[in-house]
């Protein structure tokens, strides 16, 4: 092509193309001093061959030679064909310079991770082997109740399904941090399960850790276990599903490998992630998978370099204060109505969006889903997080994408600068956080003890003050105190948070934990 032998060339090729691995190829020639480029490209379309009964999605490309606009033509909708086997196909055209992820507009390809972001995100465990999933019955008669070495080894278990469709309501085993001898010695029921329904699948693994270790799981997320030490709760979501979807996970369960999970308690940080900007972006960002062409959550690229916006305490109190009341009210819909799934109640959701008439199978969702109020619940929480970042809640889709990618870019200069917006300081950079507790201590002495109840609202402090506040109300008691004993020392408290504050001063030694999770000064 660039020696002029070719004016164009074409390829059909799966529709991967655009993810990371793929682009790079493509990256590399768009950027070459004699530069190619895209002038036309389909990067979804179905490929249906009654023959040999191939279903799957493909992406179309041509590329020439010079620096060139191009025309991105887009599914909008497709149908089965009435005469033979295929698909009728509607495809919408656009104009504009097509980048190596096969988009025009924002360039998502230049975007760059963000350390603010570093450390927090991991998909969940990777059993290799199904003999570690037990039912609960089976998990009762390892002692489960009554053990307390069982209790801490046997944990409820979710993976994509369970959250968007009908929880299997399993439970797993999980011997991490125990050697094999410590695993025979302190639960031996369990050992003997793991021993006859685990090692002789793993005995024929190819990899030589999973055959030594055969009594761990696989992959057994140090990284995630560490993020998540000493939080009540964090953020999922299912990595490939229809419909983008987060939600708070009580910290007692173990995520499967295909959740993408957030180590992260605050409401405001979930609010944000539900909200449009995010989904947006998430969806921009990230692949699609098979024949259902469902949108997968890249870790790399859609919570990485997501720039959160910078809130005041008030914006991030409203922000906290929606995301609270919308993940309970989903989780109350579903342990109501069985039947219904977060996946249904989204069909239906987006129906609605879209003033598409409802069929009788979406009415009844829709009247026990209560679906107007998960409508009535996301738009005033798209309202709030636009107000955080001081944007026009009109915007499109791709001037949302715009901003984004500008901010990305702002961000990444300042970190470069040595300037980090840490979404958890007291986790991600330890050191930084505990130089800003010594000059918080430094600043409240010489204070009296015994501080009344405090009227300013915890979430709106400083990561300083907060520390400071929490710190006082331990040093005016005379006794130690559980988290909800120090949260009524605050307006509006959220116990939640309260007990993040009080682990991370723990862990820094700022204050020490008590026996049945009290703590004092």
């Amino acid at each position: 092509m660039r020696t002029g032998k070719s004016r164009r060339f074409g390829f059909i090729t799966t529709n991967s193309l655009p993810q990371t691995f793929s682009r790079r190829v493509v990256e590399r020639h768009l950027a070459d001093k004699k530069a190619l480029s895209l002038v036309f490209a389909v990067p979804d379309h179905p490929w249906v061959d009654a023959a040999d009964g191939a279903a799957v999605r493909i992406a179309m490309t041509v590329g020439a030679a010079g620096n060139r606009l191009g025309r991105i033509a887009t599914v909008e909708h497709q149908v089965p064909a009435n005469d033979r086997q295929g698909r009728d196909v509607e495809l919408t055209t656009n104009l504009g310079k097509i980048h190596s992820n096969l988009r025009i507009g924002a360039d998502l390809t230049t975007v760059n991770s963000l350390e603010a972001n570093g450390l927090l995100s991991s998909p969940g465990v990777k059993l290799h082997g199904s003999g570690f999933i037990v039912t609960r019955q089976e998990a009762k008669s390892f002692g489960l109740g009554k053990i307390e070495e069982v209790e801490q080894r046997i944990r409820p278990y979710l993976n994509g399904r369970d959250l968007m469709d009908k929880p299997r309501g399993v439970m797993v085993i999980d011997l991490f941090g125990l050697t094999d001898v410590e695993a025979r010695q302190s639960c031996p029921g369990i050992y003997q399960h793991v021993f006859d329904h685990v090692k002789p699948e793993r005995d024929h693994n190819g990899r030589r850790s999973y055959r030594k270790y055969w009594w761990i799981h696989g992959e057994p997320r140090k990284e995630l276990r560490k993020a998540l030490s000493g939080l009540p709760r964090y953020i999922a979501t299912v990595e490939t599903a229809k419909h983008r979807v987060f939600q708070f996970l009580d910290i007692s369960i173990l995520p499967d490998n295909k959740l993408l999970n957030i180590a992260i308690s605050d409401a405001s940080a979930l609010g944000v992630l539900s909200s449009r900007i995010h989904v947006t972006w998430a969806l921009a960002a990230g692949g699609r998978l098979g024949v259902g062409n469902d949108p997968v959550y890249v870790k790399t690229k859609c919570f990485d370099p997501f720039p959160f916006p910078i809130s005041s305490e008030n914006q991030s109190l409203a922000i906290g204060d929606l995301a609270e009341e919308l993940d309970p009210h989903r989780k109350r819909i579903q342990a109501d109505h069985p039947d219904i799934t977060l996946t249904g109640m989204y069909n239906v959701l987006e129906k609605l969006k879209s003033g598409k008439a409802l069929t009788d199978s979406d009415k009844d969702v829709h009247g026990r889903g209560l679906v107007s109020v998960l409508k009535d619940l996301h738009k005033p929480l798209d309202a709030a997080v636009f107000t955080a970042y001081g944007w026009d809640a009109g915007l499109n889709d791709e001037g949302i994408l715009e901003k984004l990618v500008a901010l990305n870019h702002e961000r990444a200069r300042e970190e470069a600068n040595g300037q980090v917006r840490w979404l958890r300081l007291e986790y991600q950079a330890p050191d930084e956080a505990a130089r800003a507790t010594r000059r918080a201590g430094n600043h409240g002495r010489g204070r009296g003890r015994g501080r009344a109840r405090q009227e300013t609202p915890l979430a709106q402090k400083t990561l300083p003050a907060q520390f400071e506040a929490v710190r006082d109300v331990l040093d005016a008691a005379e006794t130690p105190l559980r988290a909800e004993d120090v949260a009524r020392n605050f307006s509006r408290a959220n116990k939640n948070k309260v007990t993040e504050v009080l682990h991370t001063l723990n862990a820094l030694s700022q204050v020490h934990m008590v026996g049945d999770a009290r703590f004092a000064a």
